[in-house]
């Protein structure tokens, strides 16, 4: 039987750079720290929160490579390894790997939007390849296509793919899953205004874009799920939903980014084709974070 990656909150972790654009190493650093001294267990690098798609392919393992050391076992180390390209998502996943990642989060193949056949073989390839356990990542208003409920149970057979973070946003989806697949095929929200209603239906945490700025709420987020304490951490989820919504009034993870600019944080300047806010949006974010106390 599969045991979960981690259970409870997991940043997907924004990626600093300097003025330069290059990473900011020393302002990762401090932020993997901050992250694992709030209680995180687990931290995902090199996703769509860490710009992972304007990296190169170096600066992409780097990242992972010095994240897997900074962690130092502290808590696991998701890499980000996916592709639009099948065996590029096998290179940088076996990179990950020799890393000493803990495990894999492959986004289903953008833009070229695969049959549910051609997604099967996909991961079934990447599986054959590595050692490590995956997570798949469904994200349709990003890539175009969407897992079906019958594919998740087609690759759950496969005892290497650990589960998915669901951002679909999709109830139903995550309900016929729930039904279709074994106990041991494990579910993440993908979704930080959807954490509680998608851990009373079985998920076991959230990889989060909120967690960047206030990973204790996220911890006790999660883990009050996890103890079954539903009522209080559907309160909590309502407190926050307006930072929340704040922090996606514009694509992640502008805001997001923004937001730890403001609170000193160094997150640096985002890559093209991703730019700054509007002075609207701003406001309202700011405006957010006051309210919640991240900011004087």
């Amino acid at each position: 039987m599969r045991t979960p990656v981690f259970t409870g909150a997991c940043p997907a972790l924004a990626t600093p750079f300097d003025q330069n654009g290059n990473i900011n190493f020393d302002a990762f650093g401090r932020l993997i720290d901050a992250q694992i001294a709030a209680g995180v267990d687990a931290v995902c690098v090199c996703g769509t929160t860490g710009e992972s798609a304007t990296m190169s392919i170096r600066e992409h393992i780097a990242a992972v490579e010095f994240c897997v050391k900074r962690v130092d076992h502290r808590v696991k180390v998701i890499a980000g390894a996916g592709s639009n390209d099948t065996s590029a998502a096998v290179y940088l996943s076996q990179h990950a790997q020799d890393s000493g990642a803990d495990a894999l989060l492959h986004v289903t193949p953008y833009y070229n939007k695969a049959s549910q056949k051609g997604l099967i073989k996909h991961y079934e390839y990447i599986a054959d390849r590595v050692d490590l356990p995956i997570i798949l990542y469904n994200v349709p208003g990003r890539t175009g296509v969407s897992f079906t409920a019958e594919t998740y149970k087609v690759l759950s057979e496969n005892p290497k793919i650990n589960g998915v973070k669901e951002a679909s946003g999709n109830f139903s989806l995550l309900a016929h899953t729930r039904y279709l697949c074994p106990d041991d095929f494990y579910i993440w929200s993908g979704n930080d205004d959807q954490v509680v209603p998608m851990m009373s239906l079985g998920a076991k945490g959230v990889i989060s874009v909120v967690s960047n700025i206030a990973p204790e709420v996220m911890v006790k987020m999660s883990h009050l799920c996890l103890e079954g304490n539903f009522q209080e951490a559907s309160a909590l989820q309502i407190q926050y939903m307006d930072l929340i919504d704040a922090l996606f009034c514009e694509v992640n993870p502008i805001p997001v980014k923004t937001a730890m600019n403001l609170m000193g944080m160094e997150a640096g300047p985002l890559r093209l084709p991703l730019c700054e806010m509007s002075e609207k949006n701003l406001a309202t974010l700011r405006a957010s974070m006051e309210r919640m106390g991240l900011l004087k």
